[in-house]
């Protein structure tokens, strides 16, 4: 392992720690393929391809080998800029087809019931129905609510600002009921003096021991205000993220304003949602055109 590719990853790149924790693993499995014989930092096309067909025949899925590939090409680009090679054999390197995967989506019903099932007469319900509204109307990661600090919270000019993927910043509206909530969780807070423990003060969601929250809790939070609103469907917090772009999409918003508002870099990321949004009308138009065989009666 060369010793500074974990930095370059971190200040070159500005990769998140879990991509980063990801790219160093899948190099170690590669070093640990190769042997002590063979250097990684020398490894060839054959015997990448090698490996790869490895991975492959393991059962692998093709997201995962995606992801391996692409820790493959970031670690000999670093070899390169570094000048300890002058060839990407990665450039000789398929990545393979990941197809399209339409997410799971709420209705606006239903995320409105799941909104109202958190329970706003004490301070963590206050907080939980805060936490949905901007999920869902912000459109957050769940990683950025997690992390959200109070100071980059504009209650009065209804904004919040969020580092998203890569250390990029980027400004969110709020939606009015957003405002609301939140304002009357922090006034809840401060009238009971929950203060943040010690090196939390920052953020602006706390748990019980004044702590800002882990992913996992969020799950947690979400899942269970789903199981309270009679929600049949697999959600996560990424859901709320979903139906925040596709609501929007139906709504008739721009793509380019939504890739913005989600801090997607390609647009072809958000393209899903257009791709989702088409399958919808598709149905309806099999259930409800009246020159449609299958239609209902």
């Amino acid at each position: 392992m060369q010793p500074l590719y974990k930095t370059y990853l971190m200040l070159e790149r500005g990769l998140s720690e879990n991509t980063r924790t990801a790219y160093i693993s899948d190099l170690e499995r590669f070093e640990e393929w190769l042997g002590p014989e063979i250097d990684a930092a020398e490894a060839d096309v054959r015997q990448i391809q090698n490996f790869l067909r490895e991975v492959h025949e393991l059962g692998i899925s093709a997201r995962s080998q995606a992801r391996i590939i692409s820790g493959l090409r970031s670690f000999f680009r670093y070899l390169v800029f570094e000048g300890t090679r002058s060839d990407n054999p990665m450039d000789l390197i398929d990545t393979p087809s990941l197809g399209r995967h339409l997410p799971e989506v709420l209705t606006i019903d239903e995320v409105n019931a799941l909104i109202a099932c958190a329970d706003t007469g004490d301070l963590l319900g206050m907080r939980n129905r805060a936490m949905m509204e901007i999920l869902y109307g912000s459109g957050l990661r769940v990683s950025e609510l997690c992390t959200l600090e109070r100071r980059r919270v504009n209650l009065d000019e209804m904004y919040l600002t969020v580092t998203g993927k890569g250390s990029k910043e980027r400004m969110v509206p709020m939606s009015e009921t957003a405002v609301e909530q939140t304002q009357l969780y922090l006034d809840e807070r401060e009238r009971q003096h929950a203060d943040p423990a010690r090196g939390e003060e920052d953020y602006l969601f706390l748990n019980r021991r004044g702590k800002h929250l882990s992913r996992v809790m969020v799950f947690y939070i979400v899942r269970d205000l789903a199981e309270a609103a009679g929600i049949k469907k697999t959600i996560s917090p990424h859901t709320l993220r979903h139906s925040f772009a596709t609501h929007l999409l139906e709504g008739g918003a721009n793509l380019r304003a939504i890739q913005q508002m989600l801090g997607h870099e390609s647009i072809g990321t958000t393209e899903i949602y257009l791709h989702l949004d088409r399958t919808r009308l598709r149905e309806e138009i099999i259930l409800h055109h009246p020159r449609n065989s299958r239609r209902r009666s």
